[in-house]
């Protein structure tokens, strides 16, 4: 494929809104082989490593390592990454290694297979999260890891990090946690949280880690000033996204729904302050975040359905309905038509609840 066609920067802005970014067109082999390369380089001659999720939750706890041990390698793994992250420790980690697996929740017992290879080879290993558990993954876990899960609704894996840690931290760090929180639980109180979320996901992953190290959540002027570069497009995006926006009556409940490369939270910000209860954001990749309010709480549900999860006011979800690139295709020209029915439905399939919020049969 001629990169001109993939580049950015020659794709106007409302065609670009409506496709995947130029990584997605990368093979995944070529992706998978570049990532155990990267793997192999962070594992050697590791005393410690952090599997985690590069998000600001996930690099919040690898912050607070460092400051507490001085020394983590970073194995960055999404929520569908489990499994290749622990082979990769399993195979490439240091004997005697220490591991932590941070805000990252197993969707099913293939996730975890290389677990046991990953205890022996360990001297230890604990796993700090909050999202919601199955009972027997948690069983599974607590087999090989001392596995710490806080209150979804209460806490984000910043928070459980910086309680399970055996160090004094300076109030700073815990401040960090707060507003990690702020912007993981989607309270949205603390500016700062913005700042951090798009932080963590425009900079490197190591950038972010020094970043806080040393500055907490009060990120310095230069890096104010790259975010607010960044935030132009950025704007951009997210207003093609609330132009495309639709609105749906489910039961009870409103749900906006969008499609397009954006960010999520501001365009569900947008659905809600127009009278959704819960939002839908389609990404042209196939993924979809799904984004509660204080009268929808069961986005982790939703996403269950649709081969996801999450928390309850804030969840995602890959339906597995792309079986090749035609279906991409179609993906993109009708608008993601086919992954918004699917999510719809699994709104539609929620059990009923009773008026104490105990589910029942319809």
């Amino acid at each position: 494929m001629d990169d001109y066609l993939i580049d950015d920067d020659n794709i106007p802005l409302g065609r670009r809104s409506v496709l995947p970014g130029e990584g997605f067109f990368t093979p995944d082999s070529f992706d998978e082989a570049q990532a155990e390369k990267e793997a192999r380089e962070a594992l050697a001659g590791a005393d410690r490593v952090v599997v985690a999720d590069p998000d600001a939750d996930g690099l919040g706890c690898v912050a607070l390592l460092r400051v507490a041990f001085g020394e983590a390698a970073l194995l960055p793994a999404g929520p569908h990454e489990i499994a290749e992250a622990l082979e990769y420790v399993a195979e490439f980690g240091e004997p005697d290694l220490e591991v932590f697996v941070c805000d990252l929740c197993p969707d099913s017992e293939s996730d975890i297979e290389a677990l046991p290879a990953v205890a022996e080879r360990a001297t230890s290993v604990r796993w700090f999260d909050h999202h919601q558990w199955d009972d027997d993954l948690v069983r599974s876990v607590e087999e090989y890891a001392d596995l710490t899960v806080g209150d979804s609704e209460e806490v984000c894996t910043t928070d459980v990090a910086l309680a399970e840690l055996d160090y004094t931290f300076d109030d700073r760090y815990a401040d960090l946690a707060a507003v990690t929180r702020d912007h993981d639980l989607w309270l949205r109180e603390d500016p700062r949280s913005d700042d951090i979320a798009d932080y963590a996901y425009w900079a490197d992953p190591e950038e972010y880690i020094d970043t806080v190290v040393e500055h907490a959540a009060d990120l310095p002027p230069e890096v104010e000033s790259f975010l607010e570069e960044q935030r132009v497009e950025k704007e951009a995006l997210i207003e093609k996204a609330i132009e495309r926006a639709e609105f749906e009556a489910i039961g009870e409940w409103t749900v906006g729904v969008t499609y397009g490369r954006c960010s999520q939270n501001e365009v569900a910000e947008a659905m809600r302050e127009e009278g959704a209860d819960a939002s839908v954001i389609v990404k042209p990749a196939g993924s979809a975040s799904i984004r509660g309010t204080d009268s929808f709480e069961r986005c982790h549900e939703v996403a269950g359905q649709v081969n996801g999860g999450g928390h309850p006011k804030a969840a995602g979800c890959k339906p597995d309905i792309y079986d090749d690139m035609l279906d991409y295709a179609h993906h993109w020209t009708t608008r993601g038509a086919i992954t918004k029915q699917v999510i719809l439905d699994a709104f539609r399939n929620l059990p009923e609840e009773d008026e104490e919020g105990v589910e029942t049969d319809r």
